[in-house]
């Protein structure tokens, strides 16, 4: 069975958003796109979010109190879990979307495998249950939590494609190194997709 992923297409993590990465709204239209002439080709379509704990720094997560972030290991807000940051991109179909992850709460989590669905199971076991051996990823962003996303789901024997098409990253180089990387634990990383 195959499934796709969709890694954070937030609006904190969208043009205008708390934590915005370029082309962040052209990644929802293009998953929209996508899955509008593909959704048919996967047995379950999954979508992850960042569902961070208001009023707290989410273990070092956030930089709060007036704190610089480092833009490494801590970030400004973004993606409170209820608010219109964390809401998925308006331009991001839900009606497809099966299965919903949230993660990050109250601590920092980029792999959606750190995650909960919303009655209670892990990724992992959502993809065990629904017999999962191949998974595509897309999202944002791609040198951080698609990033994680990937190798999680590699180190569990699944067959992992990322489809950088549909996938934006916060730098270049970043976002070059994560893409070797992905090779180098065995993902296929895949440029285009008709």
């Amino acid at each position: 069975m195959r499934a796709l992923l969709i890694v954070d297409v937030q609006n904190d993590f969208c043009e205008g958003g708390s934590l915005a990465v370029a082309g962040g709204a052209a990644v929802a239209s293009k998953i929209t796109d996508y899955l509008k002439n593909n959704a048919g080709d996967y047995s379950l379509i999954v979508a992850s979010r960042d569902w961070h704990d208001a009023n707290s720094s989410n273990e070092g997560h956030f930089a709060i109190d007036g704190a610089e972030p480092d833009f490494v290991d801590s970030w400004p807000p973004h993606c409170v879990s209820g608010s219109t940051g964390a809401d998925y991109h308006p331009n991001l179909d839900q009606t497809f979307i099966g299965v919903h992850v949230q993660k990050g709460m109250g601590h920092a989590s980029y792999s959606a495998f750190e995650g909960i669905t919303t009655d209670g199971r892990t990724l992992e076991q959502v993809l065990s249950d629904a017999q999962v051996t191949a998974l595509d990823v897309v999202g944002i962003a791609t040198d951080y939590c698609v990033l994680a996303s990937a190798l999680d789901a590699r180190k569990t024997g699944i067959a992992v494609t990322v489809l950088t098409e549909m996938c934006a990253g916060i730098a270049v180089a970043s976002t070059d190194a994560a893409l070797a990387q992905l090779q180098q634990a065995g993902c296929a990383v895949v440029t285009s997709v008709a």
